[in-house]
């Protein structure tokens, strides 16, 4: 045996080693992406689809159900603002649009950018929520200060199974300052 072989068994070990390095690291980028979408096809950890869609205009509304829908929220950790819901929870049909408004004001004299995700409870619930329009949609600049009103609309699809008739609709606000840079902080919400 020549010392050749070793030299050429240790460099081809050590080629599989570095592609298989490189295919973990893309696989751990790509992770987080196909994650997301999983959860927002099938409603898994109570995410919803964030889609802008529209309510079909032939859409019916089923008026023999009445669902329950609470609205919880909670700021990221060290994020300086309040945020909350204009009311707590609401009545409404399947079928029914409605409109709820957020209010979050930033209490720091900086301006800031805030970014909201959504969870729904039980998860199941998320695959009938449809927002049209959401605050959740965009990034949030907040000018030091500043107390904004963000709009969510929604309805539920009338196939929301009858089991449900409640559910949780949670946001948190964090503060995303720092990951958008400094030019995205300075827009202004009148623009």
């Amino acid at each position: 045996m020549s010392k050749q072989q070793p030299k050429a068994d240790n460099s081809s070990i050590i080629t599989k080693l570095l592609a298989s390095v490189v295919i973990m690291f893309a696989f751990g980028f790509a992770l987080v992406p196909l994650y997301e979408k999983f959860c927002e096809m099938t409603g898994f950890n109570g995410r919803t689809s964030n889609t802008a869609a529209t309510a079909d205009g032939n859409m019916q509304v089923d008026e023999s159900r009445i669902i329950t829908v609470e609205f919880a929220t909670r700021t990221g950790r060290g994020a300086p603002w309040e945020f909350k819901p204009e009311v707590r929870s609401i009545r409404m049909h399947p079928g029914e649009i409605k409109v709820v408004n957020f209010i979050v004001e930033n209490r720091t004299g900086q301006n800031r950018v805030a970014q909201a995700l959504p969870s729904v409870s039980p998860g199941e619930a998320s695959l009938y929520l449809n927002k049209t329009e959401c605050f959740c949609f965009e990034q949030q600049p907040l000018a030091a200060g500043e107390t904004a009103i963000m709009p969510m609309q929604f309805y539920l699809d009338p196939d929301l199974p009858d089991s449900i008739r409640r559910f949780t609709l949670s946001y948190v606000m964090y503060d995303i300052t720092d990951q958008v840079g400094s030019g995205a902080v300075t827009a202004s919400r009148s623009e």
